[in-house]
């Protein structure tokens, strides 16, 4: 099974909670926007610590460390394709258009031969918590859910 870790940055502004998604790279995607943005992540193996993972992975997938701070677990989602997702909640502020993602290579177009990179998230936003809900991995929803709760605000 494939684990993956993440970390969530949220933050309180004049709309309420808003969370850091960032919307994933690739041709694929590129059209995409509803079930296209996804928590900071990246896959663990069995034996690293789940957390350490979601920290290394934050780092990676932005371009920069997460701000310090204390974490709030919101335990694990399973995803459609079977992928179980840890995340961490972290406040904090960090600015978008420092993001820089680390890229991943794929042959495109399809059967050509050539390979292109491209970034795993190729750009990040804040959004208010009902909106992020619209957009995010199916799975993931559940996680915000989770903070909402754990916040005391929907």
């Amino acid at each position: 099974m494939q684990r993956s870790a993440g970390l969530l940055l949220y933050r309180t502004g004049d709309t309420g909670v808003e969370v850091l998604l960032g919307h994933m790279g690739g041709p694929f995607w590129a059209r995409k926007d509803a079930g296209a943005w996804t928590v900071p992540k990246g896959e663990h193996g069995p034996d690293e610590d789940p957390h350490a993972a979601a920290l290394r992975e934050f780092g990676e997938e932005m371009g920069q460390p997460p701000p310090d701070g204390p974490d709030l677990p919101l335990g694990t989602v399973q995803q459609r394709g079977g992928k179980s997702v840890t995340v961490w909640a972290r406040a904090g502020d960090l600015d978008v258009a420092t993001v820089v993602s680390n890229t991943f290579e794929l042959e495109w177009p399809p059967r050509s031969g050539r390979r292109q990179s491209f970034p795993e998230l190729d750009r990040a936003r804040w959004l208010p918590l009902a909106q992020a809900r619209t957009l995010v991995v199916t799975a993931q929803a559940e996680l915000l859910d989770r903070l909402a709760a754990a916040l005391g605000t929907t």
